[in-house]
């Protein structure tokens, strides 16, 4: 079970390509100038079953996933269920947006499980002196876009080298 604020399908703003963004509630940063405040109490959200979740996802066999929030890592029990389901029923990357750092991350056994699903991490807290407008798929400049596979295979944080095409006119 997550505790989910809503689904949004087609979205472009939080990963490459079409994206179904799973918006969780739950979040224990609390971050000044957050785009989402209402998602930090765990009770606005409403109870859903991965199979709910998943019947919402496979709607749009091209797009592929976000977890956020709120923090998914806040509930990795629930977000792990769904990233198993995702990974074991589908083609679908997934990528995760989280306060916490990757490294803080890799000490709690729920959360780093859930990690091994996962394809790319943002992760950082939001921090609204070094926001960023110009940067892609983030909101400041302390938050990172980490390689989670390559990652854990190599035993240090890899960050991912996303550079969108460019078009010639």
């Amino acid at each position: 079970m997550i505790s989910v604020l809503k689904i949004v399908h087609d979205t472009m703003v939080d990963g490459p390509g079409f994206r179904t963004s799973i918006y969780c509630a739950g979040c224990p940063n609390g971050c000044p100038g957050c785009h989402n405040p209402q998602s930090w109490d765990i009770k606005n959200g409403t109870m859903m079953e991965t199979a709910e979740i998943m019947q919402e996802i496979t709607k749009d066999p091209f797009a592929n996933v976000t977890f956020t929030g709120g923090d998914p890592m806040f509930q990795p029990e629930g977000f792990l269920a769904l990233a198993k389901a995702i990974k074991h029923q589908t083609k679908k990357t997934i990528w995760c947006y989280s306060g916490f750092v990757f490294e803080t991350l890799l000490k709690s056994p729920a959360q780093r499980e859930l990690l091994q699903y996962v394809d790319v991490l943002v992760d950082g807290p939001f921090i609204e002196a070094q926001k960023d407008t110009d940067l892609i798929f983030r909101g400041s400049s302390n938050q990172r876009l980490i390689d989670v596979k390559r990652s854990l295979e190599e035993g240090m944080t890899m960050l991912l080298d996303y550079r969108p095409l460019e078009l010639g006119m």
